[in-house]
């Protein structure tokens, strides 16, 4: 299939309400709309995972990051400035997920009890197109059942996650993932906690 095509396919099935299993920037992910609250709960349920525990977001834009927090430090831009060189191809980047306070316009179960969201900022060719065609933020999140390991291959997804999905991605499906993405809590007066190195 082409990129294209995968991205046309997901879009049908994400503006009907529905989850994808795809490929991200680090790991293999499920995904929805972030601002449909029902999609984000079937993606809870399918992973077992307790809804207090938020999902990040990925985005694709200064202005989609706009969108969904009035304030954002000058330092989140710096850290995204520093892990993600222009001059450097995608496969050498580090993904980082900055946790940034008062989201909006975003699912309320996709926000954490302290009113915080974990975002990031992608530009895989996938993801970025698709966001294009949603002009929203996606949902992701590991592939797996809460507490399982998270696979690093297209293989390691268990059926239960594969059969639970509206529609699987088909790109990328014999690439080895890399790692999760850094994860720093940043605050609106710059106060940083690195939560996964």
């Amino acid at each position: 299939m082409d990129l294209n095509t995968e991205v046309h396919n997901a879009y049908e099935v994400i503006k009907n309400g529905g989850i994808i299993l795809y490929p991200t920037d680090t790991v293999w992910g499920i995904g929805c709309d972030a601002s449909n609250a029902e999609a984000v709960a079937k993606i809870y349920a399918l992973k077992k995972r307790d809804d207090s525990k938020s999902m990040i977001v990925l985005m694709n834009s200064e202005k989609m990051m706009y969108n969904v927090f009035k304030e954002i430090p000058d330092l989140a831009w710096e850290i995204w400035d520093l892990s993600n060189p222009a001059d450097t191809d995608l496969e050498k980047q580090k993904a980082t997920t900055l946790i940034l306070d008062n989201p909006r316009n975003v699912a309320p179960n996709i926000i954490a009890e302290d009113k915080t969201l974990g975002v990031r900022l992608v530009k895989e060719p996938f993801c970025y197109k698709l966001m294009e065609r949603m002009k929203r933020p996606l949902v992701s999140t590991s592939a797996n059942i809460s507490g399982m390991f998270a696979p690093k291959t297209f293989k390691e997804i268990t059926p239960e996650i594969i059969n639970g999905v509206d529609y699987v991605v088909n790109l990328h499906r014999d690439k080895v993932c890399k790692n999760p993405s850094t994860i720093i809590k940043l605050s609106l007066d710059n106060q940083v906690k690195i939560i996964r190195k």
